[in-house]
């Protein structure tokens, strides 16, 4: 019989053998480039993109509480019965300080070899400098007056409105750049990683297509020429081959999920809230250059303001109208979660709301934010009916009730909301790093089982070949 069969049989089973190899090697690179790729792109996102972030909004948090510290400290003056609130914003003040020069230290080391970002972190260093060096004075100033509550020199107040000045025009908006530069450096990193696996997943699934087709093309080339219909190995080599290609889909579009869920669930969050935070306390500052610096107290109300709309923002509100307005638009929101009446960074969060306690922890943060804006009410009316030292002790102390604590409850709900969003970004972030290469090269194996399922089932028809003598 096998005289009578062509002569070209044994070559086309050691082609189509060959183009099945072939096949398998191409699936094989296809899955560990994606895996790499994968990988690559978290350690980017984990170790650099989400970090710089963070460092950003800390840096920009850190020196708005440090100039409302600053304030806090040339406003309580010589008064005996504000020394433990003195104490308390110095100790703070220090804090910052030290948090401050973290952040500038780990933005500078994530900044070598980008000299945008270096020339950009190397300014706002110079700047906190210049910050620090003005602050420093006017402290000094202040002791040497020895001046009362609420009643600072003319000096020492013309040292603290240069500091602040470096503050606001310069330190401020560079922090603020570098929020907004990492963040998009982040959506740059996630949206090419995305782009990039969507074609992966096209030549993997090609690739597999691919292989299926030689291995079906054998399988009916050995069914006709051989009238063997069943080939266990060539038919588990199909059967793995199906498995491998459409796991290796899944996967890399579980890949795509886990990005997007870190991204824009969770991270889109995360960044709105720090943001939020910080902004937060430049307003608090505000009002404590408000109660510091009266003859420029209009202009300290207007930047209150600015940031209470960067919040929570209200179209057509003014300070007198914004709490009514903030609890007509909370009641239309609670009666339709559809109605939301406000933007900002609080209106981001609630836009998108993702995880569970979520809502209830950023309603939470909205409920703590309306009592505090409240407490400014009150603190600007005990000012504009001349009882200045009332409304600095409202206004700093920490007792339930008054303005500080009011705007601790606000900062522990900010951090409650953030730390739900961080938790579901690190977990995204751990599950899609874990399994960026282990999974393709799992997948990897499997194809490369292919190849030998493929050379198992040709073994014994190529040794029909073989010369007899």
């Amino acid at each position: 019989m096998r005289g009578r069969l062509p002569t070209t049989v044994p070559k086309w089973l050691r082609l189509l053998r060959g183009a099945a190899i072939g096949a398998s090697a191409l699936l094989i690179a296809g899955l560990v480039l994606t895996g790499l790729l994968t990988r690559s792109a978290w350690s980017d996102i984990r170790n650099h993109s989400a970090p710089q972030i963070t460092s950003a909004t800390g840096l920009y948090f850190a020196i708005n509480d440090m100039d409302a510290q600053l304030a806090n400290q040339l406003m309580f003056g010589t008064n005996p019965e504000l020394a433990d609130d003195r104490r308390t914003a110095a100790r703070i003040y220090d804090e910052r300080r030290a948090q401050a020069g973290i952040y500038l230290r780990d933005l500078s080391v994530a900044a070598q070899g980008d000299p945008v970002a270096g020339a950009s972190v190397a300014k706002a260093i110079a700047d906190y400098g210049k910050y620090e060096e003005g602050a420093a004075h006017a402290l000094l100033l202040s002791k040497q007056a020895a001046h009362p509550a609420g009643r600072t020199d003319a000096e020492t107040l013309a040292a603290y409105r240069s500091a602040t000045e470096v503050m606001r025009t310069r330190l401020l908006p560079q922090a603020d750049q570098l929020v907004t530069a990492n963040n998009v450096a982040f959506n740059t990193t996630y949206d090419n990683t995305t782009d990039d696996l969507s074609s992966a997943r096209i030549a993997v699934l090609a690739a597999g297509m691919l292989l299926l087709a030689v291995l079906v093309i054998l399988y009916v080339f050995l069914a006709f020429r051989f009238r063997r219909i069943v080939n266990p190995a060539l038919a588990a080599a199909v059967l793995v081959t199906l498995g491998v290609s459409i796991t290796a889909s899944m996967q890399i579009s579980g890949q795509q999920e886990y990005l997007r869920v870190a991204r824009h669930d969770a991270y889109d969050s995360v960044v709105a809230l720090t943001r939020a935070r910080a902004t937060a306390y430049d307003a608090n500052a505000d009002e404590s250059r408000y109660l510091l610096d009266q003859p420029r107290a209009a202009e300290h109300q207007q930047h209150f303001f600015e940031k209470t709309q960067q919040l929570m923002h209200l179209p057509g509100a003014t300070i007198d109208s914004y709490d009514a307005r903030a609890a007509t638009a909370m009641n239309a929101y609670r009666a339709k979660q559809a109605d939301l009446r406000f933007t900002g960074f609080f209106g981001d969060e609630f836009r998108n709301i993702t995880f569970p306690g979520e809502r209830k922890a950023a309603e939470a943060t909205v409920a703590a934010y309306q009592v505090y804006q409240k407490d400014d009410r009150r603190i600007r009316a005990l000012a504009s009916s001349g009882d200045l030292t009332g409304a600095i002790a409202f206004c700093v102390s920490y007792k339930p009730g008054d303005s500080n604590w009011a705007f601790g409850e606000l900062d522990k709900a900010l951090q409650k909301v953030i730390a739900i969003n961080t938790g579901a970004y690190e977990d995204a972030a751990a599950t899609g790093a874990g399994g960026a290469l282990s999974e393709p090269l799992g997948l990897s194996g499997a194809a490369a089982l292919v190849a030998v399922l493929t050379v198992i089932g040709l073994r014994r028809r190529l040794v029909e070949f073989r010369p007899t003598g």
